[in-house]
């Protein structure tokens, strides 16, 4: 049986080497850029909302294996979902990832995302998972400002003060 993390490898490395939706969308109504300067992670989420539901969503970018694995992974996840769908899974990731070694994964709400909690082990690369994650909230929010990993509020497991 493969266990958790070797299941977690596995799901960087493809969704790294083969990302889903790496791709620029010429009509997009929304945009958000992001980076994580301590990695280097830089990424543009692209985003056709219609009625408030991803219709299609796409990205650019680049970055380390968990950074482009993240925003593979959650491109996945949001298309066709409403914004308030979206936003629980932000809420879910974000709590999955930063809740410590021994947090709860609420694996039904996450379904493949859960994939990526093996990132908690490796506290210093939690802001690279969550990068693609803020930078979809402010795409939603619609107000244009760059996201940065190193503003505002932490992303560091069992921090009181995280976003």
């Amino acid at each position: 049986m493969v266990d958790l993390r070797e299941l977690y490898q596995q799901v960087v490395l493809d969704h790294n080497r083969s990302p889903r939706n790496f791709k620029q969308l010429p009509n997009a109504n929304r945009t958000a850029e992001g980076t994580n300067p301590l990695c280097g992670d830089q990424i543009t989420l692209y985003l056709v909302v219609t009625n408030d539901v991803i219709e299609d969503v796409g990205f650019q970018g680049a970055g380390c294996a968990i950074s482009q694995a993240s925003a593979s992974l959650m491109t996945a996840a949001v298309k066709g979902k409403t914004k308030t769908e979206a936003d629980a899974l932000f809420h879910a990731f974000h709590a999955m990832v930063t809740g410590g070694p021994n947090g709860a994964i609420d694996e039904k709400a996450l379904g493949k995302l859960a994939a990526l909690s093996g990132v908690r082990q490796f506290p210093v690369r939690v802001k690279c998972a969550n990068l693609p994650w803020h930078t979809l909230h402010e795409a939603l929010a619609g107000s244009g400002d760059t996201v940065s990993t190193e503003e505002g509020g932490s992303d560091t497991p069992d921090d009181p003060d995280r976003r």
